[in-house]
């Protein structure tokens, strides 16, 4: 057996001993349903180590959503449904069957192509061009998707110019219903304004769901360095004015300049 083998061998083996009598507590009072939280975890600390470019760091995540997909399939193998080897079997015959221009005789890749492929897999006759969407998706994500299977089938703008003159429309129809205080209409807006900020994102080849979670990450830095140096003034930030508050984030700001 080659060393890739050994070792997937090797990590089942320690699953299945995880999972047995002799085995770990807590892994065996797992479902599928209490390690759903994990998974989602765990791919979000993978792409911040992509993000991070750290080799070492995305190795031990890679490893991390390794260990849940061999603990969902362990799983399942126990309630009689499938196994990890079923999996990979599945694994493969879709990866084949989706790319007939490798694997067959089409001629390079189409998305139409891979879109009737997906419909005839679920056995639909007919196939919208967005896409079979997944609702558990973050929505930032969610709208990325979609526009992206807009785009391909040319329902697109010209340039990232038209996307920016739409959010532009969209700011003004928003401001044009808050004095209205009808909350459905309010949030229809926001909701457009924030779909129109991520056909400008994708444009611009920003992924928008990572783009924000930095942002929010910036400004939860920032803030706590405002925390710090109120503390270190013996400041109450509840007693202190916004103009106040706002002269300590500027210094913090430029401090993150120099």
């Amino acid at each position: 057996m080659s060393e890739i083998g050994n070792e997937f061998e090797r990590t089942v083996e320690i699953m299945r001993k995880l999972r047995s009598p002799q085995g770990c507590e807590w892994d065996r009072q797992q479902t599928h349903e209490s390690l759903k939280p994990y998974i989602i975890e765990e791919a979000y600390e993978l792409v911040e180590a992509i993000d991070e470019r750290d080799a070492e760091k995305l190795k031990e995540e890679l490893g991390d959503v390794l260990l849940q997909v061999l603990f969902h399939a362990h799983i399942s193998a126990e309630e009689n449904e499938f196994t990890i080897t079923d999996v990979l079997k599945t694994l493969s015959d879709k990866l084949i069957r989706r790319h007939p221009h490798v694997f067959g005789n089409a001629k390079g890749y189409s998305y139409r192509q891979w879109e009737k492929i997906k419909s005839e897999e679920k056995g639909k006759d007919t196939h919208s061009a967005i896409g079979d969407l997944n609702p558990a998706l973050p929505s930032l994500s969610l709208a990325r998707r979609v526009q992206e299977n807009a785009a391909a089938v040319g329902f697109d703008w010209p340039s990232v110019s038209g996307a920016l003159e739409k959010t532009k429309e969209e700011i003004s129809e928003l401001t044009e219903v808050m004095d209205v205080k009808e909350y459905g209409k309010i949030e229809e807006e926001v909701g457009d304004i924030l779909f129109s900020i991520v056909n400008v994102a994708r444009f611009l080849k920003v992924d928008p769901e990572i783009a924000l979670r930095k942002a929010t990450k910036k400004f939860v830095r920032r803030f706590q360095q405002v925390e710090k140096i109120a503390s270190e003034k013996n400041f109450d930030l509840r007693d202190l004015s916004l103009e106040d508050l706002d002269t300590l984030w500027e210094e913090v700001k430029g401090g993150e300049t120099k």
